[in-house]
């Protein structure tokens, strides 16, 4: 009798047990919070997932992160994430329970040149069984010591790792587990989970509904702090960094990973402070690119505006400045100063020629040293109009201004100097400040803008080589992968634009950067696209993985110096297989003040290397070159581009060896 009472006893209890979980579980009230309500406000990025393990196994599987893992300091930038994995192999059949619960990930800056990275899993009802907190000890070993504290009545776990003395930090905040490695980012999710920021933001909620629940994870940008992410990487931040924070608030993508492709597609809201061009170009349509054809295959970075017509554009864009009186009438001044200087009508000689695209290129240069070079490209609805009324304002300049330059004509093409200071910053803002007082000549139905004249005669020798990226196979088909027409669209090659990415940070990235290129360059190709949708911009990033010998290998990403006949330049009397006529074969020059009455050359110590007389950027009057202890080398006289008179050729002590008559 007392055996039956005890086992009816025991049996009771046991029921009573599973009783009360299944209430926990199934039946007790909800209290959930949402994971996003726990991310501390000043993440820069946030990647989520309702699929946490099988869309960690599609990255680690993939090529490009096997490829990168490899690479010493992607390694130490990856060491964390690189742990999680390790421990998701050792624990696989527990962390397969983990699937279908909603895990983010968010990045912090936590100083001017260190991120943390916080952590959030919603452990749904499985949270309110205590027993799970005391199940953090089967996952650790001897290596590791879990004490816990106390903050703010919440209690935080902390996990030392006795071998890399390192501290985890973990708090279960109702049904969502928070933890990273920086203690400071627990304790401010803590403070933050009853009056949340990012998951309570208007603009940010707007973002996460477009985006939806597509795809393994979603990707999510905060501009509010972006710029202190980039800043990291140099003591010179630009403009532009600043810029793309006060122009754009969030950004949401679903993400999509194939072996060899990152392809990222979502939504971008504007700031209301935001560049007017951006807020004009909202709600001007869009058009198809077209400047691919005129872009040399060796652009380093294509970016193009598009519109429906620049009328429309352009009245967007006064009415945007009109919300700001104050800088609406800075702009009517700068206008209205330049029409009464040199007697035009913007509207008339300007504006009524322009098409439906606007681009700009930053290409690798081929005869100088410049990190880039950079052309402004504006499409015209009639060539020939626009040609009539650039020379009308070119006629006026000469009138109204000391500027005397001649128009120079290279291979069937003439390039003319556009001195109006300060003029597309005047009328497009900061995002159009390089080009000052530019040159510009006429390719196809495109004006080309360029403040060094060197410049635009590579564009012409490119496109008359047929070297332009509509010619290129490789950027046809990464081309293909977005839609023809949109309102702004930024393409990248990667290792064409290494010096200019170099030139930008500050000098241990700029190390590290020469010592890694080989892992930055297998993602040779950049792609982004905004396209006006509703209030907001339907946005597409991709990328695409290629093994870094396969890039070194391809001509596309590789640029060869070239030799430009500059004006009449050749001279027919030079024949070089005569020995004499080859030391007198001097070297090509390109000046890039086509105004400057000479051209000087030093060697790297700074010593004069070459001095010579120029006329709208042709060789004009004396020539000396010089040895490197200031001794002459080689004297003698150009007219027009040609070399007469006597020239002569002297040993290092100055004595002349060689006379030739030209």
């Amino acid at each position: 009798m007392t055996k039956r009472r005890l086992f009816k006893g025991i049996l009771l209890l046991v029921t009573l047990c599973v009783v009360y979980v299944l209430y926990l579980v199934f039946l007790s009230p909800r209290t959930n919070l949402q994971p996003v309500y726990l991310i501390p406000n000043d993440a820069v990025f946030i990647v989520e997932s309702d699929q946490p393990v099988k869309a960690w196994q599609t990255i680690s599987d993939g090529e490009a992160w096997g490829h990168l893992i490899k690479n010493t300091y992607f390694s130490e930038l990856t060491s964390n994430i690189q742990k999680v994995d390790t421990v998701f192999k050792d624990q696989r059949r527990l962390f397969k329970s983990f699937d279908g619960r909603s895990l983010l990930i968010s990045v912090h800056m936590i100083s001017p040149k260190d991120y943390g990275v916080f952590y959030v899993l919603d452990l749904k009802r499985m949270a309110k069984l205590n027993l799970l907190r005391t199940y953090l000890n089967t996952l650790l070993n001897d290596g590791y010591t879990l004490s816990k504290r106390t903050f703010h009545e919440q209690e935080i776990y902390e996990v030392f790792d006795r071998k890399n003395k390192k501290t985890m930090y973990l708090a279960f905040i109702k049904n969502q587990l928070v933890a990273s490695y920086t203690h400071t980012l627990v304790e401010a999710s803590i403070l933050q989970h009853h009056q949340p920021v990012i998951g309570r933001n208007l603009d940010f909620i707007k973002v996460n509904q477009k985006v939806g629940y597509e795809d393994l994870f979603r990707f999510y940008v905060q501009y509010a702090y972006f710029d202190d992410y980039l800043n990291q990487f140099t003591n010179r931040p630009k403009d532009w960094v600043k810029q793309i924070s006060e122009n754009f608030i969030f950004s949401g993508f679903h993400i999509d990973i194939d072996n060899t492709h990152i392809t990222a597609e979502g939504f971008t809201n504007i700031s209301e402070h935001n560049e007017a061009y951006l807020k004009a170009l909202q709600q001007s349509g869009k058009a198809s690119r077209t400047a691919t054809r005129i872009a040399p295959d060796r652009t380093a970075v294509f970016l193009s505006y598009g519109f429906e017509e620049f009328d429309l554009f352009y009245d967007n864009f006064e009415t945007v400045l009109q919300e700001n009186p104050e800088r609406f009438e800075q702009y009517k001044d700068g206008i209205e100063q330049t029409e009464r200087l040199l007697k035009i009508d913007m509207e008339q000689h300007f504006f009524s020629w322009m098409g439906t695209e606007i681009a700009m290129l930053q290409l690798k240069p081929t005869i100088s040293n410049k990190p880039f070079d950079m052309a402004l490209l504006l499409k015209a609805e009639d060539i020939d109009n626009a040609r009539d009324n650039l020379d009308f304002v070119i006629r006026q300049i000469r009138k109204r201004t000391p500027v005397k330059f001649k128009s120079v004509d290279f291979k069937g093409h003439t390039i003319h100097y556009l001195s109006i200071k300060g003029f597309f910053k005047m009328l497009f803002g900061a995002k159009f400040e390089e080009f000052d007082k530019p040159y510009f000549t006429i390719v196809e139905d495109f004006v080309v803008f360029s403040n060094d004249p060197n410049t635009l005669k590579s564009i012409i020798a490119d496109y008359q080589l047929e070297q332009t990226l509509v010619h290129s196979k490789e950027f046809r088909r990464f081309n293909e992968q977005f839609e023809t027409a949109s309102s702004l669209f930024v393409y990248a090659n990667v290792p064409l634009a290494m010096n200019n990415i170099t030139a930008m940070v500050d000098a241990p990235t700029k190390i590290q950067l020469k010592k890694n290129e080989d892992f930055l360059i297998c993602f040779p190709q950049v792609g982004f696209q905004m396209s006006p949708k509703d209030d907001l911009f339907e946005t597409t990033f991709i990328t695409r993985y290629e093994e870094a010998d396969m890039v070194r290998a391809n001509n596309y990403f590789k640029v060869e110096s070239k030799k430009l006949e500059v004006g009449p330049g050749k001279n027919v009397r030079t024949d070089k297989n005569d020995p004499i006529d080859r030391i007198f074969d001097v070297r090509p020059i390109y000046p890039s003040d086509l105004n400057a009455k000479s051209y000087t050359a030093n060697y790297k110590d700074g010593a004069l290397k070459v001095k010579v007389d120029l006329k709208d950027g042709l060789k004009h009057g004396r020539y000396i070159e010089y040895y490197p202890n200031g001794e002459k080398k080689i004297s003698g006289r150009f007219k027009e581009n040609v070399k007469t008179g006597v020239w002569r050729y002297y040993d290092k002590n100055g004595s002349v060896q060689l006379k030739k008559r030209f």
